[in-house]
C-alpha cells in the first residue's frame, strides 16, 4: 500500500455526490485534505527558504529541490 492510499483511506472521499447527508461529511473530509496538504506545502517551504542556498552540497540539495517543487510544480513563488 502507497503513502497516498493510506492518506485517502484515513480522510475518507472528498466529491461530492448531490446527497446532503453524504456531501456534508465529505465536505468535512476534503477540509481536513486541505489542511494537511497546508501543512505539507508548509513544511516543504520551510525547507526551500532554509536551506536552498546552503553552502553543504546535500543541504543545498534539499533545499533547491523542495524550492523547485514550490516554483515548477506548484507554481507557487516569491
Amino acid at each position: 500500500m502507497e503513502l497516498i492510499d493510506v492518506v485517502r483511506k484515513l480522510t475518507g472521499p472528498i466529491n461530492p455526490v448531490g446527497e446532503s447527508n453524504c456531501d456534508d461529511a465529505r465536505y468535512e473530509n476534503l477540509k481536513t485534505l486541505c489542511d494537511l496538504v497546508n501543512f505539507l506545502v508548509t513544511d516543504i517551504d520551510s525547507v526551500a527558504y532554509r536551506y536552498k542556498d546552503s553552502p553543504e552540497s546535500s543541504v543545498n540539495r534539499a533545499g533547491k529541490y523542495a524550492d523547485t517543487f514550490l516554483s515548477k510544480t506548484l507554481g507557487i513563488v516569491e
